[in-house]
């Protein structure tokens, strides 16, 4: 696949185009590198991916992929911290009108974390915009289900498409970093009891094709170094299915594809502030492999869970456990450690801040108000960055 990036609007000048009908568009990061960003949209036929961008609205600058798909993902540089960068994509006879987005800041980043998005009754994307977070992570359950009450491919990403459609404004202007729950990979019905097929695409086909992330796309990490801090997606849900046809992730053993990797990473993460984000309830995971599990997330600076529809702060041995859930008025199951616990839509926001290093973590609801704060030094084990 060619990816030439090239200089001048010019070059698309004989173009002829439709107009702005290219509406279905969401950023990502497919690399750990923070000063690259990947401009991803879809189209009903199959075509070219073209995006021009630039610091203004007279754009200026090209990437483009000849490949004709319907599913486009295309990585542009970040040339600079702050500000903004325009762009337009095309595709074929059809483009898009001129969006923006800012880039990463110097002084202060503000990251919002949403969970449970398919089962959201208040516009959560509003609420999350009114944060002007300038990165948004989701901790699994992005949709209800991937079917509609009968069996689909496990490539169907029409659940993503409707998702992307609910919140364009937030997702054609945010980078977003998705992580994996049970519902984002559900290709059939669940049932009263396992059927003889499995329910769950344990590989997460359509979830993968849809988002271009860092690593295997069904786990990541994703660092940003003006702000000393990396982020950790694992994929947890639904472990005590594990072994049958709803089976929802990959194994939490050590002999698993998860266990070496996340041990690995730990130790070789020297960042002040560590964060791993899963969709399994936090005691859960804490107890897997002999509590082996418990004692490499206790290396982070916090835990954040999408696993349950409530809002929760746990504090465990010095380190501290979040549930966030944007449908967060279903029933509770609070964590043996709990010590804030409410039953309200909820998401959070961590503020960064470089001079001095700190974090502060506000739980909020939907109109904006604080459910909890609380702020975090550089880890003992850190390096300064």
């Amino acid at each position: 696949m060619r990816n030439v990036l090239c200089f001048g609007a010019a070059l698309l000048a004989g173009l002829s185009v439709h107009a702005e009908d290219i509406q279905r568009i969401w950023l990502t990061h497919r690399t750990n590198d923070p000063s690259k960003i990947v401009v991803n949209w879809q189209t009903s036929e199959a075509a070219n991916s073209v995006v021009e961008f630039g610091d203004t609205e007279a754009l200026g600058e090209t990437a483009r992929q000849e490949d004709a798909v319907t599913l486009h993902h295309v990585e542009i540089p970040l040339a600079h911290r702050g500000g903004e960068y325009h762009y337009r994509v095309r595709s074929g006879a059809s483009n898009s009108t001129i969006y923006a987005f800012r880039g990463y800041p110097a002084d202060e980043l503000r990251v919002a974390v949403v969970a449970d998005t398919g089962y959201g009754k208040a516009p959560w994307g509003e609420a999350v915009l009114r944060e002007k977070p300038h990165l948004l992570l989701s901790a699994g359950d992005h949709v209800p289900a991937l079917h509609k009450g009968q069996l689909v491919a496990i490539t169907d990403t029409t659940a993503f498409s409707e998702i992307v459609d609910r919140n364009r404004e937030l997702f054609h202007s945010t980078p977003w970093m998705p992580l994996l729950g049970n519902h984002d990979r559900e290709i059939r019905p669940r049932g009263p009891k396992p059927p003889t097929e499995p329910v769950y695409d344990v590989d997460a086909t359509a979830f993968r094709q849809f988002f271009a992330l860092p690593g295997e796309g069904w786990k990541w990490h994703f660092d940003i170094p003006d702000f000393g801090v990396r982020f950790v997606a694992l994929d947890f849900s639904h472990l005590s299915d594990q072994g049958t046809t709803w089976q929802t992730c990959h194994s939490p053993k050590r002999d698993g594809p998860q266990f070496g990797w996340y041990r690995d990473l730990m130790a070789a993460s020297k960042q002040p502030f560590l964060i791993t984000l899963n969709n399994e309830r936090n005691a859960t995971v804490r107890g897997q492999e002999g509590g082996e599990w418990g004692r490499m997330m206790a290396q982070n600076s916090l835990n954040i869970t999408g696993f349950g529809y409530f809002a929760e702060r746990a504090e465990v041995d010095g380190i501290t456990y979040y549930n966030t859930s944007v449908g967060g008025t279903g029933t509770p199951y609070p964590d043996p450690k709990s010590a804030v616990l409410k039953s309200e839509d909820n998401f959070i926001l961590l503020t960064f801040h470089r001079e001095p290093r700190e974090l502060r973590l506000d739980l909020k609801n939907m109109r904006g108000e604080v459910l909890d704060s609380k702020t975090f030094a550089p880890r003992a084990q850190s390096t300064t960055q």
